[in-house]
């Protein structure tokens, strides 16, 4: 039989952390990180990580696992975490996996598609590209090879842009059509997906004064010490949202002002691109962050 598991997503802000927490504990079960910031140690203002108490209160596992500097991607997310699930099937724990990187999510439940081995030789060539001229240079042949892989790459992520050119280079085909032919549908396991959500305006709201809250917690001091620490803001967890705003600022290139206004923006943006989609994945069911009886009476549901 499939390993039972509940997975809880939804945009950044809304609940998830607090919602897991109270939902693992009645159950005796145990959260696996999915979101792709967390995993990254000395960012823990920034991605709202779960505090030292919340942590101990349920144990939690990816987390803080890697330097701001180490290559993580979906695929190496999904081995772990499916090694986890294993690990905690055997002690009879129920695995929650918690996190609002929906791919990182599909990649557990469904599998990737395999594109074969690396071309090395492609791949260096393309990052001396990326050297000389630019990610841009790379980021526009992209949108021209494949514009839907280019809407869901960040025009800074340099190793996916990298990755997607060579794969098209590689196979003839762009990794949206591989995808798509892949189809995610070898599900590993009986999953239970619960997707939080609430009124936009409420949500947005709630993202603004997380910001602020941040800030006040010293989100500043914490980009400046990777910094300091010698971490590149060229780096991908360092172009994430909220490192990058603030390095903004930090290198005086955004006034203190604007680089708040801006980060909120990008972070209501980034929220209606998660709820899009999670909404696109027809086995999410939609419960408010507040309706814990009716979350917890879904999981009793999914175990018998």
């Amino acid at each position: 039989m499939k390993p039972n598991i509940v997975v809880i997503c939804g945009p950044t802000g809304i609940g998830k952390t607090s919602v897991a927490i109270e939902t693992a504990s009645v159950f005796g079960g145990e959260i696996i990180n999915a979101d792709s910031m967390q995993i990254y140690k000395y960012m823990n203002i920034g991605t709202a990580k779960p505090t030292s108490q919340e942590q101990t209160r349920v144990p939690h596992h990816l987390i803080d696992i890697l330097e701001p500097d180490e290559f993580f991607d979906a695929a190496k997310f999904a081995k772990m975490a499916y090694t986890k699930i294993m690990e905690l099937r055997k002690r009879n724990i129920l695995p929650f996996v918690v996190g609002g990187t929906g791919f990182y999510i599909k990649a557990l439940v469904h599998g990737l598609f395999q594109a074969g081995s690396a071309d090395h030789n492609a791949r260096a060539r393309l990052k001396e590209e990326a050297a000389a001229k630019g990610a841009d240079v790379l980021y526009k042949r992209l949108r021209q090879y494949d514009p839907d892989a280019a809407e869901k790459i960040h025009p800074n992520d340099t190793y996916r842009i990298i990755r997607a050119i060579e794969i098209y280079e590689k196979t003839g085909k762009t990794i949206s059509e591989h995808r798509h032919e892949h189809r995610f549908s070898d599900a590993r396991f009986r999953a239970l997906k619960i997707g939080l959500d609430t009124g936009r305006d409420i949500l947005y709201d709630r993202i603004n004064r997380r910001v602020d809250a941040m800030i006040a917690e010293g989100f500043v001091d914490e980009v400046r010490t990777l910094l300091d620490r010698g971490y590149s803001e060229d780096l991908k967890a360092m172009q994430s949202i909220g490192y990058r705003h603030i390095t903004e600022f930090i290198r005086g290139r955004l006034s203190y002002d604007e680089a708040l206004r801006i980060l909120k923006r990008d972070t209501r943006r980034y929220a209606k691109r998660q709820l899009s989609w999670f909404r696109s994945d027809s086995e999410v069911v939609w419960k408010e962050a507040d309706q814990l009886r009716d979350i917890c009476d879904l999981v009793r549901g999914h175990l018998h």
